[in-house]
C-alpha cells in the first residue's frame, strides 16, 4: 500500500491548485480527475487576472504542466465510495475496485448546473446560454437578453443584468415565483414579465436568436441567462457525514475544513461564490491548511518519540 499525505478528488482550480501548493511543500499527492468540468462549454475565463478569455483547456493545459513539475499524479478515474479505516486513514476506491489510502482527503468536484429541459438549451449552453452574468455579461452586453427562472426567484438576476443592457426580459415558462415586491421592483426598472410556457429556443451554431412559445409567439432574443438550481458532482463529503447547507452544500470553516477530521472541501461545492479565481483560492487555502496539518502531526509524533527514549 503506497500512502499519500492527500488524495484529492476533483481536477479544476480548486484541486489543481491544492495539488500546486502540497506539491510546492514535498507532499505526495494523488488528484483524481473525471474531466467532467462545469465550464466545459464556456468559450472562455472571465474574471481571472492574466487569464481573460483563455479556453477552459488551455487553462487546464497550463495547470496540469504546474502539477507534474511538483511531482503531483492525475489519474483519469471516478472515485466511487470513501472510508476512514480503524487507522483513522482516508480509503477511497475508483469505479475500477482499485483502492488508495491517504493521510487528508479533499473534495474539490465542483457542481453541475441543471440545464433546464427546453429544446435549444443544452445546444446553446455556454455560447449564449448561460448561469453567471459577471462571467459572460461583457460578451453580450447591449443586446436583447433574457432571464428564465420556472420554478426558482430569478428576480434578483434579472435586476443584475441591467448593468449589462437595457433590454431585458423575465421568462417564467408557466411558473409563478414573482412575489409583488419583486414584481414591483422588475417593472420599475423596465424589466418585462412573460410568463407563457416556452416551446423551444432558436438560434444557429449556438447563437441564441429566438424564444418561441406555446401560444405561437415568438420574440427576437441574442442571449439568455437561467436560474434552476446545480447539483453536486460528487456526494463524497456528504457520505462522510459533513454538515451541509440547505441548498446542498458542504459547510466549511475559513481553512476550508469540514466537521470530519482531516476532510477538506474547496471550490464551488463549498461556497455560493462561483468563479475559477474564487475556486483556486479556497484550494490554495485548503493546501496550506493540509500541509500545516500534517506537519503537526509529525512533530506531535516526534516529540512523543522522544519523550519515550527519554524515558529510557
Amino acid at each position: 500500500m503506497e500512502l499519500q499525505d492527500c488524495i484529492i478528488i476533483g481536477g479544476g482550480p480548486a484541486g489543481l491548485n491544492a495539488a500546486v501548493v502540497l506539491g510546492r511543500c514535498q507532499r505526495k499527492i494523488l488528484i483524481f480527475d473525471t474531466q467532467q468540468y462545469r465550464n466545459l462549454y464556456s468559450h472562455g475565463m472571465h474574471n481571472y487576472l492574466t487569464r481573460d478569455d483563455i479556453l477552459p483547456s488551455g487553462f487546464l493545459n497550463l495547470c496540469h504542466a504546474e502539477v507534474a513539475k511538483y511531482g503531483g499524479k492525475i489519474i483519469n478515474k471516478k472515485v466511487v465510495s470513501g472510508r476512514k479505516n480503524e487507522e483513522g486513514l482516508f480509503v477511497v476506491s475508483d469505479e475500477d475496485g482499485t483502492a488508495y489510502h491517504a493521510k487528508k482527503l479533499l473534495v474539490a468536484t465542483g457542481l453541475s448546473d441543471k440545464v433546464p429541459d427546453v429544446p435549444g438549451f443544452r445546444q446553446m449552453y455556454g455560447k449564449s446560454v448561460h448561469h453567471c452574468p459577471y462571467c459572460d455579461g461583457w460578451e453580450v452586453r447591449n443586446k436583447k437578453l433574457a432571464v428564465y427562472a420556472k420554478d426558482k426567484e430569478g428576480w434578483e438576476l434579472a435586476l443584475n443584468l441591467k448593468a449589462w443592457s437595457n433590454d431585458v426580459i423575465y421568462l417564467t415558462d408557466g411558473g409563478n415565483k414573482i412575489k409583488p415586491s419583486q414584481k414591483a421592483y422588475l417593472e420599475a426598472n423596465a424589466i418585462t414579465i412573460n410568463k407563457e410556457k416556452l416551446v423551444r429556443l432558436e438560434g444557429e451554431n449556438g447563437q441564441l436568436k429566438n424564444i418561441v412559445f406555446q401560444k405561437g409567439k415568438t420574440i427576437a432574443c441574442e442571449a439568455l441567462f437561467f436560474v434552476n438550481g446545480f447539483t453536486p458532482q460528487c456526494n463524497l463529503a456528504e457520505t462522510f457525514g459533513c454538515n451541509m447547507t440547505r441548498k446542498g452544500v458542504v459547510i466549511t470553516n475559513l481553512a476550508q475544513q469540514t466537521n470530519i477530521p482531516g476532510l477538506y472541501v474547496a471550490g464551488d461545492a463549498a461556497r455560493d461564490m462561483h468563479f475559477v479565481v474564487v475556486a483556486a483560492a479556497e484550494g490554495a487555502k485548503a493546501g496550506v491548511s493540509i500541509n500545516k496539518e500534517l506537519q503537526k502531526e509529525i512533530s506531535e509524533q516526534r516529540l512523543k518519540e522522544a519523550g519515550t527514549n527519554k524515558s529510557h
